[in-house]
């Protein structure tokens, strides 16, 4: 309980920025280009909503034992998202700071033992519903860099990057994602990261779990740069043109990890 209770005080301070960014915010605002390639500013506002709402149906079905399914089907996600895009910029906002509110009320509506109850995600993952509120920070976080006003991925805080960084690599591992084999160094913290196409990457202060010796000893590529801009890159919202490496040209685009 701790634990979430924790997560739930960050995201309340990244909702609160998010919110505070998007005030003010025009309708030819909300109608220009997201960092996401064919969404706009409405799309990932009205994205962000219709998030909150999955996530507070899984909240439900953890806390009352009743299914309630985080969206119907993947197709009614992205219809929603569309519909929902072209609305004035005064609605697009209302419905994120409503939403948001309705998800903190049913977070402080679950007994202690319902964090633990296990809920399915779209992807047909599950995960205990603790897991959720963990979920809720990462779009949160994430899609506030994606609105492109201002809030950037220097913005993240410290400890969620590098807790993201760590599971990130690991699970491009995992996933056989991983563009390349490379070591990573966080100029910042001083830690290292093994980007590997095999179930070995992973981090640490030094040769990175399943990874005895560094980037010479292994013939693997070397990138150095800030957690928060490493994590940018594996995550597709930057090209990688600030991070330093050792490698002749750009670095190569990073497919999409699954989260759940």
């Amino acid at each position: 309980m701790p634990v979430v209770t924790g997560v739930l005080e960050d995201l309340a301070e990244a909702t609160a920025s998010l919110i505070a960014d998007t005030r003010g915010i025009t309708d030819e605002q909300a109608r220009e280009p997201s960092g996401l390639p064919g969404w706009t500013r409405g799309h990932v506002l009205t994205h962000l909503a219709r998030n909150a709402e999955g996530a507070t149906r899984l909240l439900s079905w953890a806390r009352t034992g009743v299914p309630s399914q985080q969206y119907p089907s993947a197709e009614d996600r992205a219809a929603a998202i569309e519909a929902g895009a072209g609305r004035p910029a005064a609605a697009l906002v209302t419905d994120l700071r409503a939403t948001a509110a309705v998800f903190t009320q049913a977070a402080a509506l679950m007994p202690a033992e319902s964090w633990d109850r296990r809920v399915t995600w779209l992807s047909g993952g599950q995960t205990p519903a603790a897991m959720v509120p963990h979920a809720r920070l990462r779009e949160v976080l994430i899609h506030h860099a994606d609105l492109k006003l201002g809030f950037g991925p220097a913005g993240w805080p410290a400890a969620w990057a590098g807790e993201m960084l760590d599971f990130v690599v690991r699970a491009l591992a995992d996933q056989g994602l991983a563009p390349l084999n490379a070591r990573l160094r966080a100029a910042d913290t001083g830690r290292s990261f093994r980007l590997s196409r095999g179930p070995s990457g992973g981090a640490g202060s030094s040769g990175g779990a399943g990874s005895p010796g560094g980037a010479a000893a292994s013939g693997a590529a070397e990138i150095t740069g800030t957690e928060a801009d490493l994590l940018a890159w594996l995550l597709g919202r930057s090209d990688g043109a600030g991070l330093a490496r050792d490698i002749p040209g750009p670095l190569p685009a990073v497919p999409t990890v699954s989260f759940t």
